[in-house]
C-alpha cells in the first residue's frame, strides 16, 4: 500500500504568500454582493446552546448508577459528541455570532463550558482570532503542531509502525495539545486583562463543586471524559485535521460538507468560514449556493472519520503536513505575481508541489 511505503516529511510547506482567503472573499463579494446580507449573529444558538447543556447534564445524572463499561460507552457515544458540539457552540460564540453584543457572547460562552468542566472558552478567543488574522504564520498561528510534537512523533520514529502508533496516541490525546498549545507558544495572548476570564473561572469552580456536592465525583468525570473523548479518536474530531492538514499537497483549507455538520455547526464549511468569519453557521451553506463557482471545484474532505484513519495509517502524513508562513506580507516575483509554495527539508521526501491558491486545477477529494 503507497501509505505504507510513503516516507514521512522531515518539515513543514513553506511558503511566502498570503493565504488564499481574503482575496477570494473581495473576488465573491464584487461578483455576489447580496451575501453581505447574511453576515450578523444567529438568534437560535442560544436556544441549542441551552438544549444542549441541559441534555449533557441531564446525561451526567442519568449515567451516575451505571456501572463502568456502559457508562464510559455513554461518556463517548453521548458525551464526546455533545461536548464536541459544545465546542464549536464557542467557536461562533468567539466570533460575536451568537447575539448582538460581544458582552452577551462571552455570557452565553459561560453556559457553555459548563458540561466541559474546565473553564477555557474566554482564553480561547484571542488565540483562534490570531489564526485568522494570521493563518499558518510561524509562532503565531498557534494551531500549527510544535517542531517538537513533530519531533517526537516523526523525526525520532523508528519505522512505520512506530510512527503509526505514535499518531495514533497523538490523536488519542489531541484534546491536551488543542488545549495547552497555544497558552505554551504564546503565553502573551492569553486575556489576562478580560474581566471575563476571571468570571469565566468563577463559574466554572462554582458548577462543578455545586455538582459534586449534590450528586459526587461520578458525574464531574462524566463530564471529564465527555471532554476528553470529544478531542479524542472521535468521529466529529475529524474535523481538527481535516480543516487545515495538507492531505494532497495544494491546499491548506478543506471543506467538508456531510451530516455531521448537523451536529458541529456547520463548522465543516470552513473555506466559507474563513473566507467570510463574520457569517453564522446557518449562513454557511448559502454561502455555497449563492457563490459556487468559488468553492464546487475546491478540494473537499469527504469523511471526517476517513481523516483520522488516514492521518494514522499514511506514513506521508504527519505533523508536519501544515502551511507555514515566515512573513505577514506577500512576496511578489518580477512580474508582480504571488510567490508559490516552496518546501524545506521536505523536497527531499519526494513530496511534489504546485502553485498555491485553491486553483480551478484543484479537483482532487481528500479522502
Amino acid at each position: 500500500m503507497g501509505w505504507i511505503a510513503s516516507k514521512p516529511p522531515a518539515d513543514y510547506f513553506h511558503t511566502e504568500e498570503e493565504e488564499p482567503h481574503a482575496i477570494r472573499k473581495l473576488a465573491i463579494l464584487k461578483a455576489h454582493p447580496e451575501i453581505t446580507k447574511l453576515m450578523g449573529f444567529e438568534w437560535r444558538t442560544k436556544y441549542i446552546v441551552a438544549a444542549t447543556v441541559a441534555l449533557q447534564i441531564g446525561m451526567a445524572w442519568l449515567t451516575l448508577e451505571w456501572r463502568w463499561p456502559p457508562y464510559l460507552v455513554a461518556a463517548y457515544v453521548v458525551g464526546g459528541t455533545v461536548n464536541h458540539a459544545l465546542f464549536l457552540a464557542n467557536h461562533e460564540l468567539s466570533h460575536n455570532l451568537g447575539a448582538s453584543r460581544p458582552w452577551m457572547n462571552k455570557l452565553i460562552s459561560l453556559v457553555v463550558n459548563l458540561p466541559i468542566g474546565i473553564p477555557y472558552v474566554i482564553t480561547f478567543k484571542p488565540y483562534h482570532m490570531e489564526h485568522h488574522r494570521y493563518q499558518g504564520h510561524d509562532s503565531v498561528d498557534t494551531d500549527i503542531p510544535t517542531p517538537l510534537e513533530c519531533y517526537v512523533i516523526t523525526d525520532t520514529a523508528f519505522g512505520y509502525v512506530d510512527h503509526t502508533l505514535r499518531k495514533a496516541v497523538f490523536m488519542a490525546c489531541q484534546i491536551f495539545g488543542y488545549a495547552l498549545r497555544p497558552m505554551l507558544v504564546k503565553p502573551e495572548t492569553a486575556p489576562l486583562n478580560d474581566p471575563f476570564l476571571a468570571l469565566n473561572w468563577a463559574v466554572q469552580i462554582t458548577f462543578d463543586a455545586t455538582m459534586v456536592y449534590f450528586f459526587g465525583l461520578k458525574v464531574m468525570l462524566y463530564f471529564l471524559f465527555s471532554t476528553f473523548f470529544a478531542g479524542s479518536i472521535h468521529p466529529t474530531a475529524g474535523h481538527f485535521l481535516a480543516e487545515h492538514y495538507v492531505m494532497d499537497g495544494k491546499t491548506e483549507t478543506y471543506s467538508y460538507y456531510g451530516p455531521l455538520n448537523y451536529i458541529a455547526y456547520n463548522v465543516g464549511y470552513h473555506n466559507e468560514h474563513h473566507d467570510f468569519p463574520n457569517i453564522a453557521w446557518s449562513g454557511l451553506p448559502k454561502v455555497r449556493k449563492i457563490a459556487p463557482e468559488f468553492y464546487d471545484h475546491l478540494p473537499q474532505c469527504t469523511s471526517w472519520p476517513g481523516v483520522l484513519f488516514r492521518y494514522i495509517f499514511d506514513n506521508s502524513i504527519s505533523p508536519y503536513s501544515r502551511v507555514k508562513r515566515h512573513s505577514k506580507t506577500c512576496c511578489k516575483d518580477k512580474n508582480g505575481v504571488k510567490s508559490k509554495l516552496i518546501q524545506g527539508r521536505a523536497s527531499t521526501q519526494g513530496r511534489s508541489l504546485t502553485p498555491r491558491g485553491n486553483s480551478d486545477s484543484d479537483k482532487a477529494k481528500l479522502i
